[in-house]
């Protein structure tokens, strides 16, 4: 496995506490608006449908830009591109929180989509650039805490915190996370040498095409992005319909049903603490084999349920599992092609965003002919054989010596 150049002296892991600051912000972005959509709607003197469209916009520009900036980061570093669009994204959720009209707002959410769409990207990439290959998935286990607590929280303070102080202090007070984690980064910039650490110098990207086309010539990259698709398709177009078929085949209330589906982040969280355990256990190999066996169980769990009791614990066994095999993926997503290390894992990224996409849609149309079960089966089958031949491919890397 190529070796990382050594990094400049620093503290490496304050640098990366920062950056996992930074995703909880980001990550809380991506939900938060969900459960605001109503007030938003009754304020802005427009219809829930209509107000839904600063979601879709917000979903199509983060997930889409990650298709571009990847080159920009691996010639003038990662760190200083997560400070500068963590700032952005600061001033645009502001712009949200103060917009007159509909259309204000949903440029500012598109804005703001564009923004953050670069942090986590060029977060892992940076892990990449400064971690050893051998301690990367502990480290990006760990960094993985702060984007599932983001995503806990926004889920549910849009909700909440919208109920009790109104649904433009809810994005003043996302505009504030996101501040706190701008003072920090540009803190560390300044103060920090190891946050200019980047790719040894011969190894530079001479340009958009010329990164592209270094990442792609690489038939393991073209397969790590393959399955990326695959696995977000087949995770995401299941997961999404799991509380409409709880409420369509137990009654189960729409406030339990996300009460249920928070149990995903908890799966996400239990992995995340004992990552070091696991990795030290089962390795790349092991985890990415168990962890689409335990996606499909809990699909399957889900799938034949007797009774919505079995919920929590499938979805947490779903955030687990879901965990130990996406893990697996983004660690070699950041050693797939180290010379442009920061397009790769954009690409990578922006994978996940397209699987989600098509998986949503594909599914959706299963769902609403032949019920969830052929749905969740047929991802139970889809990322058990994922694992498998994720488990395989690393078993002949390691055998090989690559």
């Amino acid at each position: 496995m190529p070796e990382n150049p050594a990094p400049p002296r620093g503290s490496a892991t304050r640098a990366i506490v920062i950056l996992a600051c930074a995703a909880f912000a980001a990550q809380a972005m991506v939900r938060s608006t969900d459960s605001l959509l109503p007030q938003i709607a009754n304020d802005l003197q427009t219809t829930v449908g209509a107000a839904s469209v600063i979601v879709t916009f917000y979903l199509l520009a983060h997930g889409s830009v990650q298709l571009i900036i990847g080159p920009i980061g691996d010639r003038f570093g990662k760190y200083l591109c997560v400070s500068i669009a963590a700032a952005f994204s600061t001033l645009m959720v502001i712009a949200c929180g103060l917009a007159p009209n509909l259309p204000t707002l949903v440029a500012a959410r598109l804005l703001c989509g564009l923004a953050t769409g670069w942090i986590i990207p060029f977060a892992m990439a940076f892990i990449g650039d400064v971690i050893p290959y051998e301690r990367r998935q502990q480290v990006l286990g760990t960094f993985l805490s702060g984007q599932i607590l983001g995503q806990m929280f926004g889920q549910s303070a849009g909700g909440v915190l919208g109920d009790y102080f109104g649904w433009r202090n809810v994005f003043f007070i996302l505009a504030a996370l996101l501040a706190i984690a701008t003072v920090g980064l540009f803190y560390e910039l300044l103060r920090n040498p190891v946050t200019h650490a980047r790719n040894a110098p011969v190894q530079q990207g001479h340009g958009f095409i010329s990164d592209y086309t270094t990442v792609l010539r690489s038939p393991w990259a073209r397969i790590l992005i393959l399955m990326a698709f695959v696995e977000s398709g087949a995770m995401f177009g299941a997961f999404t319909y799991v509380g409409a078929d709880l409420h369509l085949r137990f009654g189960v209330s729409f406030t339990l049903v996300g009460l249920f589906v928070g149990f995903f982040a908890v799966g996400g969280l239990i992995y995340s603490l004992s990552v070091r355990t696991m990795v030290a256990w089962l390795g790349q190999i092991g985890l990415s084999f168990s962890g689409g066996l335990v996606l499909a169980a809990a699909f399957v769990a889900l799938a034949f349920s007797p009774h919505y009791a079995i919920a929590p614990l499938a979805i947490t066994a779903t955030g687990l599992g879901f965990y130990m095999l996406h893990n697996t993926l983004q660690v070699n997503a950041t050693q797939m092609s180290p010379q442009a290390r920061g397009t790769a894992v954009a690409i990578f990224s922006s994978a996940l965003y397209l699987g989600q996409t098509a998986g949503v849609a594909g599914a959706g149309f299963i769902f609403d002919h032949f019920t969830a079960v052929p749905v969740f089966l047929s991802a139970a089958a889809v990322l058990a054989g994922l694992g498998w031949w994720l488990s395989r491919l690393l078993k002949e890397r390691a055998q090989e010596g690559i």
